[in-house]
């Protein structure tokens, strides 16, 4: 049977209208016959609502893509060409806690770095490696991409872990990286090329050109305006403008996300606050959720609504349409995933997950080759992935020292004795969610 069979785990979640409105535009390039939204027990009602919505654009645009809704992840597996997961285990509450508990504690919650994220992680990636065992039986020749965060760490697990080669890490970042960038230029975002290195969350643009010409220099002294400067961030983040000194002598420009390590006093202060207030991130997204399954309800609704860019991770779904289409057209356009380094940065294992800009061929990405990354960010960059190789250790073995060996090496943690008392209380707050844990 011709045309390209979809799986999406996590079908319910509220970023699938993006990725249904991404394969009905590039259909004629990407020929989907069949989507299969899959979900579990606790998601079955999102689910249904979400794939009702996606099952009315696919009507409105008259294409014949078959839509599936399933709680069976194997049934939906058989002969798949590629796989999507999009998965929240223990959901938004679960978020909740890792925001929380470390902010009792004096540390940064966040969902994906610090303990917020190593926790994400512990819960993340026995699930995905499950999913790996079923598509090495049920869809060998299949592509995983995920985009489950903690991205780089999933990646990194599926990597030395997983029952699968073909594994790719997909992150908004970078795109959204290229739009701000973009605007401070005040040009279109098809002018601008990034050549982007580093890690997931964690990522550099190392150089940047405009029709061609290396305009770093201009980049980063117009990101370090007071005004124009605060664009480059993303939603789920305080923004900050950095001293143009630093940034001048940094020589490359970082990602939203580097202001956990490079602010951690003004993060930590403002996190403080929205915990005093009852404000952390995850309670936003709940209502921001709240609203958009509201708004998906409606049976008149058709399209994809554009309150979703509210999300932190607007855009992720159309990255994946994007790369999915450029491995099955073998297109050879340049995009930014999580991957094998395979040398492409010096000093890192080869079986590491980095993220950097690579060409998109029908064999999957092939990295451009970055060496060593500039020594004023090189340090982080090893440190966070000896936390990342660290906290998969421990997911994936379930050692409880090596979980506190994770978190006491990370940036944000101030001491072994915080992190063990973090670790024994978010241990408890997810333990339904731990079972590597408690054997």
């Amino acid at each position: 049977m011709e045309g390209v069979k979809i799986v999406t785990i996590g079908g319910g979640s509220s970023y699938t209208p993006e990725l249904i409105e991404g394969f009905i535009k590039r259909y004629q390039a990407l020929p989907v016959r069949e989507i299969w939204l899959v979900d579990i027990e606790e998601g079955r009602e999102k689910l249904e609502t979400v794939g009702n919505l996606a099952k009315r654009m696919v009507k409105k645009s008259g294409l014949p893509i078959d839509i599936h809704l399933t709680l069976d992840r194997r049934e939906a597996l058989v002969d798949a060409d590629f796989v999507t997961t999009q998965i929240r285990v223990g959901q938004l509450k679960a978020r909740g806690l890792d925001e929380q508990i470390p902010l009792k504690h004096g540390l940064l919650g966040q969902e994906t770095n610090g303990a917020g994220g190593m926790f994400k992680a512990f819960r993340t990636i026995p699930v995905i490696l499950e999913i790996t065992r079923d598509m090495k039986e049920l869809c060998p020749e299949a592509w995983l991409i995920n985009f489950s965060n903690p991205a780089g760490m999933v990646t990194e697990a599926c990597l030395r872990y997983g029952q699968i080669k073909k594994v790719i890490g997909l992150c908004n970042v970078p795109i959204h990286m290229e739009m701000d960038i973009a605007k401070l230029l005040d040009v279109p975002k098809e002018d601008v090329w990034v050549r982007f290195g580093g890690l997931n969350h964690l990522v550099y643009a190392l150089q940047i050109f405009l029709k061609g010409k290396d305009v770093t220099e201009q980049v980063l002294e117009l990101s370090t305006d007071p005004e124009k400067g605060m664009a480059m961030t993303m939603k789920n983040i305080m923004p900050v403008s950095y001293e143009r000194e630093f940034i001048k002598a940094l020589g490359v420009l970082p990602c939203p996300y580097h202001s956990y390590y490079y602010r951690k006093d003004e993060q930590l202060k403002e996190e403080l606050v929205q915990l005093k207030e009852g404000a952390v991130r995850a309670l936003k997204v709940q209502e921001i959720e709240k609203e958009l399954f509201a708004l998906y309800q409606n049976e008149d609704l058709d399209i994809k609504p554009p309150q979703l860019e509210q999300r932190g991770g607007a855009y992720y779904s159309d990255a994946a349409c994007s790369l999915i289409e450029s491995i099955y057209t073998d297109k050879r356009d340049i995009q930014t995933v999580d991957t094998r380094n395979n040398g492409t940065i010096a000093g890192i294992p080869d079986d590491s997950a980095i993220e950097c800009s690579c060409v998109i061929t029908g064999e999957g990405p092939v990295p451009l080759n970055i060496g060593h990354l500039p020594v004023a960010v090189n340090g982080l960059v090893q440190e966070i992935k000896s936390f990342e190789r660290m906290t998969v250790e421990a997911a994936v073995t379930g050692d409880r020292d090596k979980a506190l060996l994770a978190l006491s090496i990370n940036p944000l943690t101030t001491s072994d004795k915080v992190a063990k008392a973090v670790i024994e209380e978010l241990m408890e707050a997810h333990k339904d969610y731990l079972p590597q844990f408690n054997r």
